[in-house]
């Protein structure tokens, strides 16, 4: 099974990405998860990254595919994976239909959690005061004027990939506003 979860931050990819590894035993890829093993592995893809971040710069596409590309062949991928925070723009989609198709493989679901911002910016700020009161470590990011800042950077860089993968057939969306066994539920459906 290999999903790809779209959303903007806070819409719970994160949770029902959780949810299905545990079912499913597969792994959820996170890009920054990925990024990092690969810099810590010295992998000759990772110390190309390192150079790139050590001088300040962003990773490039090719160089976040490629990582993406070695991840995905690992072993514990070959019952297939939950890719989060990838792809990030639509040319990364189109790499990434290019590698898998290269790999044999295909995509089985793009799923979205379709949320309201305004309701998200009140989870978020709920959510920093439950994380306070218990006494944990609050993201730095988990602020309103960051969040919103995440949020408008969702809506330019990756909410087209709603339209591309509407396009080719494989968007699926799901209300991420509903409680989580609701959601569950509603990709369980489109996963059966």
């Amino acid at each position: 099974m290999r999903l790809i979860f779209l959303g903007p931050p806070g819409a719970g990819k994160g949770t029902q990405a959780k949810l299905l590894t545990e079912r499913y035993g597969i792994p959820q890829l996170s890009t920054g998860d990925m990024l990092r093993a690969a810099v810590a592995q010295a992998t000759e893809v990772g110390k190309r990254a390192k150079a790139v971040m050590d001088a300040g710069q962003l990773v490039s596409d090719e160089i976040v595919n490629e990582i993406v590309s070695d991840r995905i062949d690992a072993p514990d991928c070959a019952k297939g994976f939950i890719l989060d925070g990838y792809p990030r723009t639509v040319p990364q989609a189109v790499a990434l239909d290019r590698m898998l198709e290269s790999k044999g493989l295909k995509l089985d679901a793009v799923i979205e959690l379709k949320v309201d911002e305004a309701a998200l910016v009140r989870r978020m700020e709920n959510r920093v005061a439950e994380t306070v009161a218990a006494g944990g470590t609050v993201r730095s990011d988990d602020n309103p004027e960051a969040f919103k800042r995440r949020l408008t950077e969702y809506r330019e860089k990756t909410a087209p990939l709603s339209e591309y993968y509407a396009g080719t057939g494989q968007l699926n969306t799901v209300d991420g506003m509903a409680d989580v066994s609701t959601v569950t539920a509603e990709i369980e459906k489109i996963l059966a």
